[in-house]
């Protein structure tokens, strides 16, 4: 039935049940936190079957000067994210030296941490400060949506990545031409389509689901399994569906950049020079790192049953390969590279000419 066939209609949690209710994982229902506020709750005319129109995104804390301490780390957290990678964006884009294909696949990296941290982020800072913590039903489609078809480009952007170290070692004399502007163009293009793609079929699995209430999302965004714990039915089949996903779009990746830096530590030792031994493994251990912070986190979340689902340790592990990776990457690639740095000082000595 269409949706303005629908009408509103305010859950009493004390007439449904004898006061409070249990969620999955042993929340009591939203009249004991939010005594104010009732969720809000769609109704078919005519059934007796009713589903949330909005969740409440409890979190880190229900203490305000816990929270007013949390909105000023968050918020330093996100604006050096935002400005370092913004800087990366901005130094490759000016600087001609750096318009090669590795430093065209670093900025949109970058241009990938700065739209998921801003998926996340800004909602979690206004929650910090404000009640209720609600977002509606659609709010959270959209945010688990973006958070999620961001993340799986990522996913998929490593190997590109990786795959351009490969041929930069491997094939050196041969790097310009075989990564060509064209194949670089499809690279990045075929990584954002793919995880949009994805993203929308977990995404659509995911808020399909009845949800009946309570509404409580222990966790400081819509993300999937978080809110998928809050479904009235057994999720064994989207939970299978995630992992269909997550072994195309996290293991698979994952197999393609072990094989190819294995590849490159074989001819990593062929190299005779130790300088330029040391050269091919600074550049390589970048991304290593990065790869390393962004994968490891993911892949407990996304590729483990929900029966282990565990909301505290799961909003900590979030927030790591949410925002601290984001901040990582513009630290790594910028304290470790050569041309950056140089990039930036011709920039602000450029700046102080023209001032």
């Amino acid at each position: 039935m269409a949706l303005r066939d629908m009408y509103v209609v305010r859950w009493l949690g004390d007439e449904v049940g004898a006061g409070t209710v249990k969620t999955k994982d042993g929340l009591t229902s939203p009249s004991s936190f939010y005594p104010h506020q009732r969720p809000t709750m769609w109704m078919l005319p005519g059934q007796n079957q009713s589903w949330v129109s909005e969740f409440i995104l409890l979190g880190f804390s229900s203490d305000p000067t816990s929270n007013r301490l949390l909105f000023i780390a968050f918020l330093l957290l996100y604006l050096s994210s935002v400005l370092g990678n913004g800087l990366i964006v901005i130094l490759i884009c000016l600087d001609v030296h750096l318009h090669t294909p590795m430093y065209f696949f670093l900025c949109i990296l970058s241009l990938l941490d700065v739209g998921n941290v801003s998926t996340t982020v800004p909602q979690m800072l206004v929650h910090l400060l404000t009640q209720p913590q609600t977002i509606s039903f659609a709010g959270c489609w959209l945010q688990m949506y973006m958070f999620g078809a961001l993340g799986l480009t990522e996913c998929i952007f490593f190997v590109v990545m990786a795959y351009d170290r490969y041929v930069a070692i491997c094939y050196p004399l041969r790097y310009t031409v075989i990564l060509s502007w064209d194949l670089c163009t499809w690279l990045a293009a075929g990584t954002w389509a793919c995880g949009f793609f994805f993203s929308l079929i977990h995404t659509f699995f995911t808020m399909s689901l009845p949800y009946c209430g309570p509404n409580l999302v222990n966790h400081y965004f819509c993300e999937g399994p978080s809110v998928r714990s809050l479904a009235c039915m057994d999720t064994y089949l989207i939970e299978m569906v995630d992992l269909v996903i997550s072994v195309f779009m996290v293991a698979a990746p994952l197999s393609l950049i072990l094989a190819s830096y294995i590849r490159i530590a074989q001819a990593i030792l062929k190299i005779k020079s130790i300088q330029a031994r040391y050269k091919a493994l600074s550049t390589c251990a970048s991304h290593l790192t990065v790869v390393t912070f962004f994968y490891a986190p993911g892949t407990y979340i996304y590729m483990r049953p929900n029966s282990s689902y565990s909301p505290e340790q799961d909003k900590q592990i979030s927030l790591f390969y949410n925002v601290f990776t984001a901040l990582l990457n513009p630290v790594v690639y910028s304290l470790r590279n050569k041309d950056i740095k140089e990039a930036f000082l011709k920039v602000m000595g450029r700046g102080r000419v023209a001032w």
